[in-house]
């Protein structure tokens, strides 16, 4: 009858080599082809076995320890990388803000060389410039109230999420303009606001006033103009009297 005692070495080969890890397979089949190089030679020592088992052994510990530090640094790698594109996805949206809002300011700008515009349509046409501007333009609407008059976007309606800035011309407050949201949005740096659009409001009012100043200025000139021509005209008429006399 066939001993029944068990190869310590051949236990812990089946150990190892039951593991389901990429690990316990590597170890494993080492050790297999160990055995077979031993057994080839015709020296089939445990001690040879044990040593290079005990070898393998080390070598799958070093192996997991630089595993480990590469799956640490491949983890913060990532966890960088989703950093910096979170960042650089904000520092985008925001970009893309200030250009709408430079866009308006332009356009504004531009208004000032259309001599066949009135102020009434001067006004109108910086209040269809807003909503674009705005964070959610297909919810931003826009009015303007001055000297008794009020214009507004086509889908205005009154809203209680707005900003408002006073028109001041002279130091004296002459209107209003307001930008509205027409749906509830998250707070931000006022109401649903971001604080760059506040700053845009404001420039807008201050392109506004300066609208209203030069047409009250030439309006004014307009008026010195009628009345010196009224004037040379009775006079020339008081000097061709004369002469008649």
């Amino acid at each position: 009858m066939m001993s029944s005692s068990k190869n310590p070495c051949d236990i812990h080969l089946k150990a190892v080599i039951s593991g389901e890890s990429a690990l316990g397979l590597y170890l494993g089949l080492s050790i297999i082809l160990a055995v077979g190089r031993i057994r080839m030679t015709g020296k089939p020592t445990y001690e040879d076995l044990e040593r290079r088992i005990k070898q393998l052994e080390l070598d799958i510990l070093e192996y997991q320890c630089k595993n480990k530090v590469l799956n640490e640094d491949l983890i913060r790698e990532i966890k960088k990388r989703r950093r910096v594109e979170k960042e650089l996805k904000q520092v985008s949206y925001g970009l893309g803000e200030r250009i709408k809002e430079l866009n308006c300011l332009y356009n504004i700008s531009k208004l000032r060389e259309r001599t066949d515009f009135s102020l009434e349509d001067i006004l109108q046409a910086i209040l269809d410039f807003i909503p674009p501007a705005w964070q959610y333009p297909e919810i931003t609407c826009a009015r303007i109230i001055f000297d008794g008059y009020e214009f507004t976007t086509n889908n205005y309606k009154n809203s209680s999420w707005k900003l408002t800035r006073d028109i001041m011309v002279y130091s004296e407050r002459v209107g209003t303009l307001e930008v509205c949201y027409l749906e509830e949005k998250l707070e931000l740096d006022e109401g649903p606001f971001l604080r760059e659009e506040r700053n845009l409001i404001d420039a807008v009012a201050e392109r506004i006033a300066k609208f209203i100043e030069r047409e009250w200025a030439e309006a004014e000139i307009r008026k010195h103009r009628n009345h010196v021509e009224k004037l040379i005209k009775n006079s020339s008429g008081n000097i061709s009297g004369k002469t008649n006399e």
